[in-house]
């Protein structure tokens, strides 16, 4: 098994490159969607927010309302680490069940956002850093997502700078570019992956290569 941990600033197209992973065969352990798992109404997680947070951060039907949330903790760094301390154990827990289901051989692809922030790049045999102009993400949280361009920068601001997340990469796709583009890269980060797979499955264990890729 080749542990990846994916990356990226907010609006740098994480998202569209893990998709791409998946169809040319990786498995996929998406930290986001474990995230909002682990706080669906009735979860322990859910309580945890509410107490932490008062109730109103819920959303009519009780669910949690996340943008609400977001603007209260993205505004304010001691409270973005309250959320985390509730948040990320309970989604390393449940990354680590889902990994332990995956197939002996499987490059198994971790969508960690704060991967970075969180200093987790130790935890994977390669990090890969999905990388944009913050110019582009700023376009594409505003234009693309719906979000105000001061809620946009909060978000950004809140994150590792794009110098950070480079430091920690092994692999680096640029995004800056046309989806085709983007698709032709993501086959040859998953070319290199896969030799990199069958490498550490040889004697001598796995590969100690390191350094950056475009």
């Amino acid at each position: 098994m080749l542990k990846v941990g994916l990356t990226g600033g907010i609006g740098a197209g994480k998202s569209e490159v893990s998709r791409l992973l998946v169809a040319c065969g990786a498995v996929l352990i998406d930290a986001d969607r474990i995230a909002r798992e682990v706080v669906a109404p009735g979860t322990p997680g859910l309580a945890a927010v509410v107490e932490t947070f008062g109730e109103g951060v819920l959303a009519e039907d009780g669910s949690l309302d996340r943008p609400k949330l977001g603007s209260i903790v993205f505004a304010d760094p001691d409270r973005l680490a309250a959320l985390n301390a509730i948040v990320h154990p309970l989604v390393g827990a449940r990354s680590r069940e889902l990994e332990s289901a995956a197939p002996e051989d499987a490059v198994v692809v971790h969508d960690v956002p704060l991967l970075t922030e969180n200093g987790l790049a130790p935890l994977y045999d390669v990090v890969v850093v999905v990388d944009a102009d913050p110019a582009t993400q700023l376009d594409r949280l505003v234009r693309l997502r719906g979000m105000t361009e001061d809620d946009a920068r909060a978000r950004m601001a809140a994150q590792a700078t794009r110098e950070q997340r480079r430091q920690i990469a092994d692999i680096v796709v640029d995004n800056d570019v046309p989806l085709p583009d983007l698709e032709r890269r993501v086959k040859d980060v998953w070319a290199e992956l896969v030799r990199r797979a069958r490498t550490s499955e040889e004697p001598g264990g796995r590969s100690e290569e390191q350094g950056s890729e475009e």
